[in-house]
């Protein structure tokens, strides 16, 4: 990976890892759709003169239907239903689950035919993400609601095929025109359930518009354009790789700033699952070419 591959690689890991945090602080005082549709006016606030100024979104409309698609993948039912997940699930558990989005990718990705085939080691890996997610569950299973948990299930799916959808559809589109059309999209769908509720905004502690802002502008302007560089840097394949990290960031902060129990379930499950998503992901030993062949 190149160093700037490296640096956004990086930029990600944490920058995705703090949103289980931020999220889980927003939806103890306001509803879940007033948190998505504020997250989405505030990106859309920074991005979108941007988009316009350089006259990028005509030719982005262009692919309407890919950018409807993905919208619905990465942003309008993923971040409600974390949000949901979340008035109910801590974060470092959210945050671990969505580290089974790999899996998805890489069975995607098969499907779709962009992939190399599934070799002993990756069905390994994943089978070894399976038991790590298993035992998180089982071992934290007391007072863990199953509709939150499909919905992260749900959100893991959206993750796991948006880039592909992004890689494959919107490759000729820049990042900020996508994301900008994504986040003004996602306003308008959630505005008739959130602007009734917006009162719970202005009601909100600091600490809640404090996490609410950060969430606008870190975690989804600044994080969506770095997301994009890192796909058209790497692929899609390889950006996910950031969800090995996220985890991790995911849990320490819920640790370490919101006094969440580091339980026996998260000891035994986030090792099995960062080690079962390395090996599931992991690139095939390419074929020796024949003699005078060109190897790319």
């Amino acid at each position: 990976m190149s160093r700037r591959g490296w640096v956004l690689f990086l930029a990600m890991s944490v920058i995705w890892g703090v949103p289980y945090l931020l999220i889980k602080v927003a939806v103890g005082e306001m509803s879940p759709v007033v948190v998505v549709f504020a997250r989405c006016v505030i990106g859309a606030v920074l991005l979108v003169p941007w988009t316009v100024a350089r006259g990028q979104v005509r030719p982005a409309l262009r692919h309407w239907r890919a950018l409807l698609l993905f919208t619905v993948l990465e942003m309008t039912a993923p971040w409600l239903l974390l949000s949901y997940a979340e008035v109910s699930l801590s974060s470092s558990l959210t945050g671990l689950l969505v580290a089974s989005v790999p899996f998805v990718a890489a069975l995607a990705a098969r499907l779709l035919g962009n992939e190399e085939r599934l070799t002993a080691v990756r069905l390994a890996g994943m089978g070894l993400g399976v038991v790590g997610i298993a035992a998180l569950l089982g071992l934290d299973v007391e007072g863990v609601a199953l509709l939150p948990v499909l919905a992260v299930v749900l959100v893991v799916i959206g993750y796991g095929t948006a880039p592909l959808v992004a890689s494959r559809a919107l490759a000729d589109v820049p990042g900020v025109a996508v994301s900008s059309i994504a986040l003004v999209v996602t306003a308008v769908v959630y505005a008739p359930f959130a602007i009734p509720r917006i009162g719970q905004v202005a009601a909100a502690p600091a600490t809640a518009l404090a996490s609410l802002a950060a969430l606008g502008v870190v975690c989804t302007a600044l994080a969506l354009v770095l997301f994009f560089a890192l796909i058209r840097e790497v692929g899609p394949q390889r950006a996910l790789v950031i969800t090995f990290v996220n985890p991790a960031v995911a849990v320490l902060a819920g640790v370490l700033l919101l006094d969440e129990p580091f339980t026996l379930g998260l000891a035994v499950g986030l090792p099995l699952v960062l080690a079962g998503c390395a090996l599931a992901t992991r690139r095939n030993s390419p074929t020796p070419a024949p003699e005078g062949a060109a190897v790319p």
